[in-house]
């Protein structure tokens, strides 16, 4: 899905046309009844974002925006009329799907020529964007003793410690009240081991209660991690409860910080960058500016060597046609609609469905059907091969552009995007989400102009100006790029500069609560 460049001496209409062969156009301000546009006379309002019919649509015929099938109609639709969710829904219909069908291959950049950024190197190797302590719970009941020993390192406790970026509590609702096995224990334990590996960790500490289903040796033992110098794990009923622990548990993490200390950023490849895709609070805007211009970021990383992760699998559907044209075998490809159809069990055993979706907000900022929403996401994800497919929170090792599982919630989604090991998220928003994961950090970008400008202090880069006919696609997509590997050097978000990070962190809890 190409995106649409608007230049500035262009803009003089109040509406869009995104391509040739759409019976819709955007709204670029409130239109009003009875104006004229292109012909026909709107019989209705239409606020800023939304669409306006430009064709005669029958009862049960598509309707097309970007060239693509968005919904159908539920009703006669007018040229003039304005299409949202009174005249358009989705039609539930088997899709003819391609495997591999719109491949690119990427000419890496040579080596010589690789851009660099300011990475911390650990000692297995691995790098990282940020240098934090974590204090990890492994159920609930542990959450306040996590919280406490972590605000006993915030402000002047660091001072002698100007390395280390802060002491961060991660800790979840779950962990009990559910059977020691099975899948959502397993999808409990891999979101966890993911934070406790994650490499923007220079040491960890684990809390337990101590007669949780979700025991600390078990989880240790199941992901395969060694307790040691940076992994320490503490107990709360041996310990001899709240008071005992937190006295405990800060001496831990007070020994770690020396080590933590004791790092320097240096020149790395940015290979090394995971980016983590999100989008949230979309608007009809989203699949215009924002989304494509970070598509254009997600090609040029890649090409660099490094990898970027699309997830939120609900709302990917009726857009997983073209991921599917760029799967780079079909057993990708295969892989990808297991997950779809795992999806349609989920929702179908949960008395939901996959297209019970855009939420409220999105459809006041004009979207209507799930696969418009769909359409707009996928943008995020770029041009290149899809190279793999993971679960939930899986350590990802595949360079390029790869897909992880998730729901479409964005904390549950950035989450496990930080388990599987992304260093950095790039997150759109057209309504005006705040958000922050640590332990890395998360960058917001706007994609209409006057949210900006009223949340900017929220908001680190505004792709409304493509709207505004000051930049086009690709060099926003440039700009991205470029704050992407600032950030990724140590320059904060305003998400961490505002203390965003600790309470976002929601892994998915998938099963029944006994």
């Amino acid at each position: 899905m190409a995106g649409f460049n608007l230049t500035k001496d262009a803009k003089t209409l109040p509406y869009l046309r995104l391509h040739p062969d759409d019976d819709v156009l955007i709204a670029l301000e409130d239109l009003s009844r009875g104006q004229e546009v292109e012909g026909a006379t709107l019989s209705a309002d239409v606020p800023n974002g939304h669409k306006l019919n430009v064709r005669e649509v029958a009862e049960g015929e598509p309707v097309r925006k970007f060239g693509q099938v968005i919904g159908f109609a539920t009703q006669n639709i007018k040229p003039g009329e304005h299409v949202h969710s009174h005249n358009l829904a989705t039609d539930l219909q088997n899709m003819d799907y391609e495997f591999g069908t719109n491949r690119r291959d990427v000419a890496l950049v040579p080596d010589s020529d690789r851009r660099t950024f300011e990475g911390i190197v650990r000692d297995d190797g691995s790098v990282a964007t940020r240098n934090y302590i974590g204090v990890i719970t492994s159920v609930n009941c542990a959450v306040t003793v996590a919280r406490l020993i972590s605000d006993r390192f915030r402000g002047v406790a660091l001072y002698d410690y100007p390395n280390v970026d802060g002491v961060v509590a991660v800790t979840h609702g779950s962990g009990c009240g559910m059977s020691s096995e099975g899948e959502s224990m397993d999808v409990l334990r891999r979101t966890i081991g993911g934070f406790i590996n994650h490499r923007n960790f220079a040491g960890v500490l684990v809390v337990g209660l101590g007669c949780e289903a979700n025991q600390i040796a078990t989880l240790l033992e199941v992901e395969g991690i060694e307790a040691g110098e940076q992994v320490r794990t503490l107990v709360m009923q041996e310990e001899g409860g709240t008071a005992a622990a937190v006295e405990a548990g800060a001496e831990i993490v007070q020994d770690m910080l020396v080590g933590a200390n004791n790092v320097s950023r240096q020149k790395l490849p940015v290979s090394h960058i995971t980016l983590g895709l999100q989008c949230g609070g979309s608007d009809g805007y989203s699949a215009i500016t924002a989304n494509p211009a970070l598509g254009v970021a997600v090609d040029l990383l890649v090409e660099q060597g490094g990898t970027a992760i699309l997830s939120e699998t609900s709302e990917i559907y009726g857009a997983e046609h073209l991921l599917l044209r760029r799967a780079a075998s079909k057993k990708i490809g295969r892989d990808f609609l297991d997950l779809l159809n795992w999806w349609k069990d989920y929702t179908a055993r949960n008395k939901t469905a996959m297209d019970n979706n855009p939420s409220p907000g999105n459809k006041a900022g004009g979207l209507t059907t799930i696969f418009e929403k769909s359409l707009g996401a996928v943008a995020k994800s770029g041009s290149t091969d899809l190279q793999a497919v993971y679960k939930y929170a899986e350590s990802i090792t595949k360079k390029g552009f790869v897909f992880m599982d998730s729901p479409g919630y964005d904390p549950v989604s950035a989450t496990g995007q930080v388990a599987s090991g992304a260093n950095i998220i790039a997150f759109t928003t057209g309504r005006g989400s705040c958000f922050g994961c640590k332990p890395v950090p998360s960058l917001k970008l706007a994609t209409n102009s006057e949210m900006y400008n009223r949340m900017v202090g929220d908001m680190d880069i505004n792709c409304g100006r493509i709207l505004d006919g000051e930049i086009d696609i690709q060099k926003m997509g440039t700009e991205i790029f470029e704050t992407i590997i600032a950030c990724a050097s140590g320059s904060q978000s305003k998400s961490e500069l505002l203390g965003y990070g600790e309470a976002e962190i929601v892994p998915w809890n998938m099963g029944a609560v006994l």
